[in-house]
């Protein structure tokens, strides 16, 4: 089962799995970010209004620094990108293995500087801000190409309004029976299951990783990062093995 979530052969059951799985890391991570940074890094959307805000009021470091984590996370998504279609050239089983061991890495990294933040802050508080909107970046991108865009699990906003939109399709009233021969008012049930199931997972580890975070501080990151590591190790193991039987053809 474990192994079909990674498999460049993707069927919508796996998509989805995949999706709930990082929507849960996900909040968890933000969760952990906002403990540890007083700020969430998950979506662009305020972060791109304070870099408006604060080159308004003249505040130019609170500018640059909005702008930095913009570009992290744009350099997370273009990671994903390049990590995909690299392995997808070679014909790799692990074309969405590398950007989740690379996220799980820096998971690793994100609990060490928060971990620290209080010896150096100068030099640590920028640090875990750009390596989570990178992480944040890297795994929106994965589930974004994986499932065509239908999936996002870093952000809510348009899993809440693709949510309501289908809620209102559900509640919507069919009275007119020539405008429904026309346009019959129908909800798509299976697409809001997906979302709602996304938006509860999203919270589940907000919830998980609000209570980790603050029982143990940032060992919390520990198991998201074995999870995602037991996620990739399948098809990244099938490579090294597929590789090292070529590279040494003899033996067995």
């Amino acid at each position: 089962m474990i192994q079909s979530l990674t498999h460049t052969v993707r069927t919508r059951r796996a998509n989805r799995q995949l999706g709930g799985l990082l929507a849960f890391v996900a909040g968890a991570a933000n969760a952990g970010g906002f403990l540890a940074i007083h700020r969430y890094t998950s979506h662009m959307t305020g972060i791109v209004s304070e870099i408006a805000d604060n080159l308004v009021l003249g505040n130019l470091y609170l500018g640059a620094a909005g702008l930095a984590a913009l570009c992290a996370f744009t350099a997370g998504a273009a990671t994903t990108a390049v990590l995909v279609n690299w392995a997808r050239r070679r014909n790799l089983h692990s074309e969405y293995a590398f950007s989740l061991m690379l996220e799980a890495v820096l998971l690793l990294l994100f609990g060490l500087l928060g971990a620290n933040l209080n010896s150096l802050i100068d030099i640590f508080l920028p640090a875990t801000v750009l390596v989570l909107s990178f992480i944040m970046g890297l795994q929106n991108a994965i589930v974004t190409k994986i499932s065509k865009a239908e999936i996002r699990t870093t952000h809510m906003t348009g899993i809440v309004t693709d949510l309501g939109i289908e809620l209102g399709r559900l509640v919507y009233w069919n009275r007119a029976r020539e405008a429904n021969a026309v346009y019959f008012v129908r909800a798509d049930r299976d697409r809001l299951g997906i979302h709602a199931t996304i938006l509860g997972l999203f919270f589940a580890g907000g919830l998980a990783g609000a209570l980790a975070f603050k029982q143990v501080g940032f060992v919390a990151s520990v198991p998201l990062a074995l999870l995602l590591s037991a996620i990739a190790a399948p098809a990244l193991w099938q490579d090294i093995t597929e590789w090292l039987q070529r590279s040494h053809p003899g033996r067995p």
